[in-house]
């Protein structure tokens, strides 16, 4: 069978089962629960079949969602126990982060021995970062004002889910938390932030050494770029069964019925979103010039490991390693991306503006447009560096709204829908630093698509690493 033929097989198996689910769901016809089942995975098997004919990483990524999500609904015991294979990707992932950032920023730093230009690209990226950040922030507080999801909430009776007791951060502790204190300790806490800091002091020290000095360290960061990303191909093997259990278990423990729950919040998190793609950085892909289909082929695989794995982290290796092929220099992509991971976190920064504002609808705390801003220009200075850990911004949010006096009952609430969130704002997160280097690449005058081949922008996956 040829990949046409698998295609509208997949096509065909897809449709007979959405149609059936829409006949009962809406009372047409009454569809037995076996056949409705049957039809699942009918349609699963199309896009196996699709898939093996496909031989696309990608590809079985996204189908491995639909297993998951098949799995999670209708074994929902048996999903509980895959969490242990998406644990395994994520730490393998995790392993790859440190070394990984380490060796291209310092390679891209001393290797070239332009410190004019790193010092260019830091205060583009910087000022590109927060000028991104700020519209994001404003969406969010316009959507949450404008849906007032909220208002007019009880306080339920009980809450059975423990979060954990956050003291607020000073600015002190906020500032200090920027710098590594051990570089050991910064990549097994995966301190994004104070890796780059630390990458990035320790490439000018060597680029400012004697050449004879300079080189062993150059070849040593070149060779274990290269290393690390082989790894990276080889983890990637991985990424549809770790993918795949991921979302198995977020469906079996939650189920597909949460998203009845918090429908409004969750909507309002979703549209504002979606306004910030298609308003802000739509409009940016298309005045910088930014090849769109080829963009959106390279970060597809990416995006959609972040979606499942809520983890901006899982999706940097290969983010990285694609965005290279598709033009940018490593140098400069070793310095946005990791950059990026703690200043440009677009859909966190939108949902904390969101998310704070609910709590304070929730509580029937009135609050003044200055306000407003002041509390969401707090969480956005304290979400720096959360993007490598899952649902993170709970964290932030419990400190920040300690700092302010707001009860922290209403995030017990988010609780209950906050991995659906995440999967949308990490998956924003990884859209907005993709789009940036491209950006940087641009504004640096370095970006070069038609020296790269771009049927690089998926790797079959029987392919050798």
């Amino acid at each position: 069978m040829k990949l046409k033929q698998a295609g509208f097989t997949a096509i065909i198996t897809i449709s007979i089962a959405a149609i059936l689910l829409f006949l009962n769901h809406y009372n047409l016809l009454a569809v037995p629960g076996p056949v409705l089942k049957f039809s699942r995975w009918l349609a699963i098997a199309g896009l196996v079949l699709y898939g093996i004919k496909k031989r696309s990483l990608t590809s079985w990524i996204l189908i491995a969602m639909m297993i998951g999500a098949a799995i999670g609904h209708d074994y929902p015991e048996l999903a509980l126990n895959l969490q242990v294979l998406s644990k395994i990707f994520l730490k393998m992932i995790k392993t790859i982060v440190g070394p990984l950032l380490f060796a291209t920023l310092v390679y891209g730093i001393a290797g070239h021995a332009d410190l004019k230009q790193v010092g260019r690209m830091g205060w583009k990226s910087i000022l590109y970062f927060e000028i991104v950040t700020t519209v994001a922030l404003f969406i969010g507080l316009a959507a949450i004002n404008i849906s007032k999801a909220g208002v007019g909430i009880k306080i339920p009776p009980t809450l059975h889910e423990e979060l954990p007791q956050v003291p607020p951060q000073s600015a002190n502790d906020i500032i200090l938390h920027i710098f590594p204190e051990n570089i050991a300790k910064s990549m097994a806490e995966g301190q994004i932030l104070q890796i780059v800091i630390f990458s990035i002091v320790f490439g000018i020290g060597l680029a400012l050494v004697r050449e004879d000095k300079r080189m062993p360290m150059l070849r040593f960061t070149e060779s274990l770029a290269e290393v690390m990303f082989k790894f990276t191909n080889i983890v990637m093997y991985f990424a549809p069964i770790g993918v795949g259990a991921a979302i198995a278990y977020t469906v079996g423990h939650m189920g597909l019925g949460i998203l009845v729950n918090l429908f409004q919040l969750l909507a309002t998190l979703y549209v504002a979103l979606i306004v910030f793609l298609l308003g802000v950085l739509l409009p940016i892909a298309f005045f910088t010039g930014v090849p769109l289909k080829r963009f959106i082929g390279a970060i597809a695989g990416p995006v959609s490991i972040a979606f499942a794995t809520t983890s901006s982290e899982a999706a940097l290796p290969r983010a990285m390693e694609n965005l290279e092929k598709l033009g940018v220099p490593r140098k400069i992509v070793a310095f946005v991306m990791p950059t990026g991971y703690s200043f440009n976190l677009d859909g966190t920064t939108l949902y904390l503006a969101l998310a704070a504002i609910f709590v304070a609808q929730a509580a029937g705390m009135h609050l003044s447009f200055g306000h407003q801003l002041l509390i969401v220009f707090t969480l956005m200075l304290t979400s720096k560096g959360v993007a490598g850990v899952p649902r993170a911004s709970l964290v932030i949010l419990l400190g920040t709204a300690s700092s302010f006096g707001m009860p922290s009952w209403p995030i017990f609430i988010i609780l209950g829908i906050d991995e659906l969130m995440d999967m949308a704002r990490t998956s924003v997160n990884v859209i907005g630093n993709c789009l940036a280097t491209i950006v940087v690449a641009k504004w640096e005058k370095e970006f070069n698509p038609e020296d790269q081949v771009s049927t690089h922008n998926q790797q079959p996956i029987t392919h050798n690493p």
